[in-house]
């Protein structure tokens, strides 16, 4: 199931510097960021192989997650708060603010035969997420 991580951070008179270590398995092969998304969903997929993590460096997001047993809606709000998602998890992110920046690291690089479109049974649907 997806898990939510507080980063170790590091706060002084000059900022903070938050650290993403050991949190997915194997090497970060790809990352991306999703902004400019307003309300519309993004994902509805979840992975054969590939594991995420999420981070909202900006702004925030809502994120609905389900591994075919258990689903949990967690909201991105913090650059110091990280959302590991296994390949197993199901999810879609919506509700993102104006200024929202949605960082995702990937184990994998982009493989289109690595996502699986179709939900579990019990898998709310984005609008009523």
């Amino acid at each position: 199931m997806a898990r939510l991580l507080e980063l170790k951070t590091f706060s002084s008179e000059t900022g903070s510097l938050t650290v993403f270590e050991n949190t997915i398995p194997g090497n970060i092969q790809r990352a991306f960021y999703i902004y400019g998304a307003g309300q519309a969903p993004r994902a509805g997929h979840r992975h054969l192989k590939a594991w995420n993590a999420l981070m909202c460096v900006a702004g925030s997001c809502r994120v609905y997650s389900n591994d075919g047993e258990t689903e949990q809606t967690y909201v991105l709000d913090s650059p110091s708060t990280c959302l590991v998602l296994e390949p197993k998890d199901w999810h879609v992110m919506d509700n993102f603010t104006e200024d929202a920046i949605l960082l995702v690291l990937s184990n994998e690089r982009y493989d289109k035969a690595d996502y699986i479109y179709e939900p579990y049974p019990n898998t709310q649907l984005a609008a009523s997420v």
